[in-house]
């Protein structure tokens, strides 16, 4: 790399005087001479700033954004609009060179904005604690689990396999390392099969885990499930939401969830290569003390003037990190910044419309979608804003049609599940998608032939 340091050989040697060393290679004493990488980097020689500008561009330029095509990709990450507002307010000096909010006396403005944050989510839910945050919803989906096992000490988590696969993944790898073992529920008609979760529930299980809605986009029965895995003692059921949807869907809370986690990227967060993005978690008081993360709470100070701190986290989540309840916590900043911005921007009512417009132009694009009978819906279940497709056509062939007319790839499910769903396809739509935009779609899928 040193054709890319800007350091001179007299820097270098002062730095090395300063702290008693002779040269670089003393630096790299406690590596065996055996592993230490000898000769130079198979790298380019240092260029202008003008030469590097220039190559970074082309291959930006390589990407395919959602400025060049049409998105109909969903599958846990959305192309929802995100007003000017966000990026004008985010980018203000006092946000971006906020202090830790470990000292409160010099960081209200980052645990106020952490606090109002929790306080909005905590309502779009209907649970009281919301902590901030984690880096997505799949490392939402492992705290909340290891979270459950830990406070009841069993060694079960059961998960219906509509939940998303890389949340199932990413559980399978935690799970494995901490010996518990992962129980899946079958899926009947593209919803969770509420007679095996009846079948599969005992007194073994730490909590049971659904998606709502689904990975392939339906709305699933979660009071039913809720109320089943209840009847057993210390067995909690965590509901994992689009909390996008929650403008129009039924709160977690008010049907009985001890926890909920989900994903905020709809909250003004852009689709930036898969992250980062911001997970959470809301949870019943019961785990006050156990919740991951950072809580901001209201206080007063000497003068009775309204101020914020850091309350009920734990010191070790600080200082003695190998004893934390989880480090996996970092996106306080940024990320909870523009979700709070959005929520407030937007309001009851403005969450509600955006909700709304998903909800109405995912059914427009289904119906037109099936109107031929070239394309079916797979699972005729209520949906909100995606929706499984299948047909005779490879979808290779829909994909290559999709790009020659100025859309993104569908999400062609066998990457997930194999050739149980071969030539099926996931669309997603959110308030961005206008009318000319799915009659293109449909015109282009129906030129299709097999």
């Amino acid at each position: 790399m040193y054709p890319y340091l800007s350091q001179t050989p007299e820097n270098v040697k002062e730095m090395l005087d300063k702290i008693g060393v002779k040269s670089e290679e003393d630096l790299f004493d406690c590596i065996p001479e055996s592993v230490r990488f000898k000769g130079e980097l198979n790298l380019p020689k240092h260029k202008s700033e003008l030469e590097v500008r220039k190559i970074m561009t082309e291959l930006a330029d390589m990407n395919c954004s959602t400025n060049k095509k049409v998105c109909f990709l969903g599958a846990g990450a959305y192309d929802h609009y995100i007003p000017s507002v966000i990026g004008a307010i985010a980018s203000r000096s006092e946000f971006y060179t906020s202090y830790t909010p470990y000292q409160p006396e010099v960081s209200q403005g980052t645990l106020q904005m952490i606090f109002e944050f929790q306080t909005m989510m905590s309502n779009l839910v209907g649970l009281p604690i919301t902590n901030a945050s984690l880096y997505d919803n799949s490392n939402g989906v492992v705290e909340s689990a290891l979270m459950c096992c830990n406070t009841t000490r069993k060694k079960q988590v059961i998960v219906s396999k509509a939940l998303s696969p890389s949340a199932r993944m990413v559980l399978d790898t935690y799970t494995h390392s901490h010996n518990i073992e992962v129980v899946e529920i079958d899926i009947k008609d593209g919803a969770t099969d509420l007679d095996d979760l009846k079948n599969k529930l005992s007194d073994d299980a730490a909590c049971v885990i659904m998606q709502n809605p689904n990975f392939f986009g339906v709305i699933e029965d979660m009071k039913a499930a809720c109320d089943l895995t209840h009847e057993y003692k210390k067995t909690y059921f965590i509901a994992d939401v689009d909390t996008n949807s929650l403008g129009i869907l039924q709160r977690p809370g008010d049907y009985g969830a001890d926890i909920v986690v989900g994903e905020a990227q709809a909250f003004g967060i852009p689709l930036s290569y898969g992250g980062p993005y911001l997970g959470f978690i809301s949870s019943t008081d019961k785990f006050m003390r156990k919740l991951p993360g950072r809580i901001a709470g209201q206080t007063v100070d000497r003068n009775g003037k309204r101020s914020w701190v850091l309350t009920l986290t734990a010191r070790e989540q600080h200082i003695r990190r190998d004893k934390a309840t989880s480090n996996i916590c970092s996106n306080q900043g940024l990320n909870v910044l523009c979700a709070t911005i959005y929520m407030a921007l937007m309001g009851k009512k403005g969450l509600r419309e955006v909700s709304e417009q998903c909800a109405k132009k995912a059914h427009y694009l289904q119906k037109e979608l099936c109107k031929s009978g070239k394309f079916k819906l797979l699972y005729n279940k209520p949906f909100y804003k995606e929706f499984v497709i299948t047909s005779d056509i490879c979808v290779d062939k829909i994909n290559e049609a999709l790009k020659a007319n100025g859309f993104m790839d569908a999400f062609k499910l066998s990457w997930f599940y194999g050739d149980e769903y071969k030539n099926t396809f996931m669309l997603a739509v959110t308030e961005k998608r206008t009318k000319e935009e799915m009659d293109k779609l449909v015109k282009v899928l129906e030129g299709v032939e097999c």
